[in-house]
C-alpha cells in the first residue's frame, strides 16, 4: 500500500509567553493588532522565568498512515492532538523531525474561521471552496448538495454574522467534506451541532473512507472513534502512548485515566481516597439510568457517585461536592449533597453509599461539560479525594424550535440555558383616540 502520511521524530517546542510565528491568517492579524502593546510591556523574562520556560507540545512522534486508512487520535486536553494536526497541515513548523503528506489534503481544524461575517452563506461557500482548492465549476456543481447537507437552505443568502455557531460549523464542514481531497484531517467538529448533523458527519466520513480517502479523526467521543476508526493512536504529554487496534487503545485510554469519560469505576485496591472512605464509581446517567456521554438538553441528567465508607462517623459524614465547568473553562455552578442535612449531619456506619445529583432538563447550555469532584468531611475537616474533570459529557440542543431559543436560529448567550415560565395575556382591545 502507498503511504499517505509519514511522520518521523516529529516535535514542536513552544516557549511560554512567546508568539508562534506561524499560524492561520486570523492568528497573523491578531498578532499585528497587539504588537504595539507587547512592545510596551517590554522584554520577556529570562530563561529561568515562567515565560522563558520551554514546553514540548509534541515530542518524538513517529507513525505511518497508509492510503485509505481511517485513524482516530485520542488523548486528554493538552495532549498535543491539535498541534499534531497543525504540523501535518503545514499551519505551523516543526521544531524537529519531519512529516510527509502525499496527496491533496483538506483539514477541519478551526472550522469556519475562514468565513467572512459580512458575506452571505452563498458567497462564503464560493470563497471558502476556492480557498480550499475547488474550481469554480466544481463549486457550482456541488453547491446545492453542500447547502442541503448543511441544512441552511433558508438562510443561504443571509450574512454569516446572523448564523449561529452551529450553522457556521455545519456549512464549513459541508464545504470541506465535498472537496475531492485524498486526505481529510478532522479535529472535534462533531462536538458542535445537533445529533442529526453529527450522524450526517459520521456518515460522510464513512463514505470518504469507503472511497479510499485517508482520514485522521480527533474526537473526545469514544463511541464515535470506535464506530469510525479501526486503528487509534493515543497521545499524552505530546508523545504516543499506544498505537494499534481501536478496542485495545481505547481500553488503555479509559483504564489509565488519561481520558475524561462519562463513567469511571474502581476496584477496592485501586479506589481513590483514604482510610476513611474511597470512591467506587462516578457516572453520568441519562433519564433511563444508563451511562451516557451525549445527552439531550431537554432531559434530566444524573451525576452518580458511589463510595465505600470504612469507619464510623461521630460528627459529619463524608460528602460529595460537584463543580461544573464548560469547555471555555468557565465555572457554571457547584452543588453539594450537604443540602440534605437530614442525611449529612447524622452519624453513619461503615458501608457502601450512593449519592446522586440531578440536573433538570433545560438548565445546561449546549456544549461539553466537565465535572470536578470534591470528596470531603467537615467535622473533622478532611479531603478524602478530589479531581478535576473526573467525568465529562456533551449536551446537545436540537434546532427544531422546541428549545429555549424557540424558532430563533442564532447563538443563545449564557453558560446556562433555563427554560423559564412566561405569562402572556390580553389586556383588552386597543381604544384609539378620536
Amino acid at each position: 500500500m502507498t503511504t499517505a502520511i509519514r511522520v518521523q521524530g516529529l516535535g514542536k517546542r513552544f516557549r511560554l509567553g512567546e508568539y508562534e510565528p506561524y499560524g492561520t491568517l486570523r492568528d497573523t492579524i491578531a498578532r499585528g493588532a497587539t504588537s504595539a502593546a507587547r512592545r510596551m510591556r517590554g522584554r520577556a523574562p529570562s530563561e529561568n522565568g515562567k515565560r522563558g520556560k520551554h514546553v514540548w507540545a509534541v515530542k518524538d512522534v513517529s507513525f505511518d498512515i497508509e492510503e485509505g486508512e481511517v485513524v482516530g487520535l485520542i488523548g486528554r486536553n493538552g495532549a498535543g492532538k491539535t498541534t499534531l494536526l497543525k504540523l501535518l497541515s503545514g499551519i505551523t513548523e516543526p521544531t524537529e523531525g519531519r512529516a510527509e503528506v502525499r496527496g491533496l489534503l483538506s483539514s477541519l481544524l478551526e472550522v469556519g474561521t475562514g468565513f467572512h461575517p459580512e458575506l452571505t452563506g452563498r458567497e462564503n461557500v464560493q470563497l471558502n471552496g476556492a480557498i480550499l482548492g475547488m474550481r469554480r465549476a466544481e463549486i457550482r456543481r456541488k453547491f446545492d448538495e453542500i447547502v442541503s447537507f448543511a441544512g441552511v437552505e433558508e438562510f443561504i443568502d443571509t450574512p454569516i454574522k446572523r448564523y449561529s455557531t452551529g450553522m457556521q460549523v455545519r456549512l464549513a464542514f459541508s464545504v470541506a467534506a465535498h472537496l475531492e481531497s485524498d486526505i481529510l484531517l478532522v479535529d472535534e467538529v462533531l462536538a458542535v451541532g445537533d445529533l442529526e448533523f453529527q450522524r450526517k458527519c459520521m456518515g460522510r466520513m464513512e463514505e470518504a473512507s469507503s472511497m479510499g480517502r485517508t482520514v485522521l479523526f480527533v474526537s473526545h467521543s469514544v463511541a464515535s472513534i470506535m464506530r469510525l476508526c479501526p486503528r487509534v493512536i493515543l497521545l499524552d504529554k505530546g508523545g504516543i502512548v499506544r498505537d494499534g487496534a481501536a478496542g485495545d487503545v481505547v481500553k488503555t485510554y479509559l483504564d489509565s485515566g488519561l481520558g475524561t469519560t462519562a463513567s469511571r469505576e474502581w476496584t477496592p485496591d485501586t479506589a481513590p481516597g483514604d482510610e476513611v472512605a474511597r470512591i467506587k464509581s462516578v457516572r453520568v446517567l441519562d433519564e433511563n439510568g444508563d451511562a451516557a456521554e451525549e445527552l439531550d438538553i431537554h432531559r434530566p441528567i444524573d451525576i452518580e457517585v458511589t463510595y465505600w465508607q470504612y469507619t464510623d462517623t461521630t460528627g459529619t459524614s463524608p460528602s460529595v461536592t460537584l463543580k461544573f465547568t464548560n469547555d471555555a473553562g468557565a465555572v457554571m455552578f457547584a452543588s453539594t449533597d450537604m443540602v440534605r442535612s437530614d442525611w449529612y449531619a447524622n452519624p453513619r456506619g461503615p458501608g457502601e453509599y450512593r449519592s446522586v445529583c440531578r440536573i433538570p432538563g433545560n438548565l445546561l447550555s449546549e456544549g461539553q461539560v466537565f465535572v470536578e469532584l470534591i470528596f470531603a468531611s467537615t467535622n473533622p475537616a478532611a479531603i478524602h479525594w478530589m479531581e478535576s474533570d473526573v467525568v465529562a459529557f456533551q449536551v446537545n440542543d436540537a434546532t427544531t424550535g422546541e428549545g429555549v431559543r424557540g424558532p430563533l436560529v442564532f447563538d443563545w448567550p449564557g453558560i446556562v440555558r433555563p427554560m423559564l415560565d412566561w405569562t402572556i395575556e390580553s389586556k383588552g382591545p386597543l381604544h384609539h383616540r378620536e
